[in-house]
């Protein structure tokens, strides 16, 4: 059985495109999509939210025309949108792509939801919106470093992962904790694993060297400044129902241009610390990679072609 032709089977694969930000992704992803019947879902926690375009890299239209992507702008950046929600409708995704004799491809940076989609979720308590307004009362006060100790104090294994201004994370771990009298670290090796009804094929894309991906993250930062980056974030900023304590709006980039527009720094001290924050969420996107199993590795400086025809050949093998 040719990959060209496939014919719906069990053995069918869905594949996990995994990797840290500005690591090439997508591009790779569209190549394969040309070359391969794949269809793409998009796994990135700010995609999925309309209206915020250049500060998360989304595919241009015309990227979009020539590889759909599912998944994106679903949401209204005042919404929320959980892990939960993203493996419930990835896996409806799923089912509705093999079911056309496609292949899934799952690409994004958002490891969480990968690590839903794969394994499933611990049974966590829902928001308390009181509670959380109390917690951002607490940080504007003391700051996120404050409460980072605080939540070391309860959950030293959660707060170990966390950088001390992770604000949403340690949000949530603080509020689990106040809700449950258990540590999320606790509640999370309660969960019972789902295990994913379909084979897979999980890759890692990643420059070999860390400084190549620093000076990625630097270019296509300042290419975001250069095609309106400022003005997409002036616009959101202008929404009443919008602020800093939106989930949309903690997106790297999103919050030190909200805070420039604010007059908290000026404009090259906005340009670091965004490039630095986006250092730093890579940083915690290969903690997670590091610890997946099972997965293969790829350069982002091998040739796509190289890349496409590999996983051509091992598709062959699995499909005939």
């Amino acid at each position: 059985m040719n990959v060209n032709t496939p014919s719906m089977s069990n053995s069918t694969p869905v594949i996990f495109l995994m990797g840290p930000t500005a690591s090439g992704k997508t591009a790779l992803a569209v190549e394969l999509a040309a070359a391969l019947p794949c269809d793409i879902i998009s796994v990135d926690s700010a995609l999925v939210y309309r209206d915020m375009n250049i500060g998360t890299a989304k595919p241009s239209p015309q990227v979009l025309a020539l590889a759909p992507h599912r998944l994106i702008d679903i949401r209204d950046p005042e919404q929320c949108y959980s892990a939960a929600e993203f493996r419930q409708e990835a896996l409806s995704q799923i089912k509705a792509i093999r079911s056309r004799g496609r292949i899934p491809l799952l690409v994004g940076g958002s490891m969480l939801y990968f690590r839903a989609l794969a394994e499933g979720l611990a049974d966590l308590p829902a928001a308390d919106q009181r509670l959380r307004a109390a917690l951002e009362r607490d940080a504007r006060r003391a700051g996120w470093p404050a409460l980072h100790a605080r939540l070391a104090g309860v959950d030293p294994e959660t707060a170990v992962r966390l950088h001390p201004n992770d604000a949403q994370r340690i949000q949530r771990a603080l509020e689990v904790y106040a809700l449950t009298g258990e540590s999320l670290s606790d509640l999370t090796r309660k969960q019972v694993t789902e295990q994913f009804p379909y084979p897979l094929i999980k890759l890692i894309m990643a420059p070999s060297l860390r400084d190549v991906l620093h000076q990625r993250i630097e270019l296509r930062f300042r290419q975001m400044l250069a095609t309106g980056f400022v003005d997409e974030v002036a616009a959101l900023r202008r929404r009443s129902e919008l602020d800093l304590n939106k989930p949309s709006m903690r997106a790297v980039g999103y919050r030190q241009v909200w805070h420039y527009l604010d007059g908290g720094y000026n404009y090259a001290a906005m340009i670091e610390r965004a490039i630095i924050a986006t250092r730093q969420y890579a940083k915690r996107q290969f903690t997670w990679l590091r610890r997946e199993r099972d997965v293969r590795w790829l350069d982002s400086n091998e040739p796509h072609v190289r890349v496409v025809a590999r996983l051509k050949h091992t598709l062959d093998d699995i499909l005939q």
